[in-house]
């Protein structure tokens, strides 16, 4: 397997999944402070079934979700990362950031959110990306604009929900 390494910052460690990421990854996914504006807790046995899954081949998919390490205390608390989404009917790449309630407020978000578009940018060839955020979720959409991207848009999600599409490209 190639370095586990895909990007790091001074506090943080971005890197493909490791068994010892799974169970941080689950309870992250089932708390429903932290799940609040993506649709609520997910399904345990639906969890575990993915994380297994990425676990046989976690270098697979170039775009993804990946584990979100506390360099300090090796601890993970997030998944962060870049998906494919579309959008109106466009093909979208989605900044995203889900971390743990422990690591609120410190600017990490801010922090892992910079290096991805860099990395987007400088290293993956992307010339925009979207953070698709619940109107009703604030500090997400202060990370977002912390970060440089700016509201393109309101849509409806193919599940009915609104989002705001945020946006940064290259030249921006």
């Amino acid at each position: 397997m190639p370095s586990c390494e895909i990007l790091r910052t001074p506090r943080l460690l971005l890197r493909y999944q490791t068994p010892a990421d799974i169970p941080p990854l689950i309870a992250l996914w089932r708390d429903p402070d932290v799940t609040r504006f993506m649709g609520g807790p997910r399904d345990l046995h639906a969890l575990q079934t993915a994380f297994d899954e990425t676990q046989a081949n976690p270098t697979a998919e170039t775009h993804d979700l990946w584990p979100l390490v506390e360099i300090s205390s090796g601890q993970t608390i997030g998944h962060c990362g870049l998906l494919d989404k579309e959008v109106d009917g466009q093909p979208e790449i989605e900044l995203v950031y889900v971390l743990a309630k422990s690591a609120w407020g410190k600017g990490r978000a801010a922090e892992i959110g910079a290096a991805l578009i860099s990395h987007a940018f400088e290293n993956m060839g992307h010339a925009r990306l979207i953070a698709l955020i619940e109107p009703d979720n604030e500090p997400s959409e202060r990370v977002a604009l912390r970060l440089g991207m700016r509201l393109e848009k309101e849509v409806i999600r193919p599940n009915g929900e609104p989002r705001r599409v945020y946006a940064i490209e290259m030249k921006d």
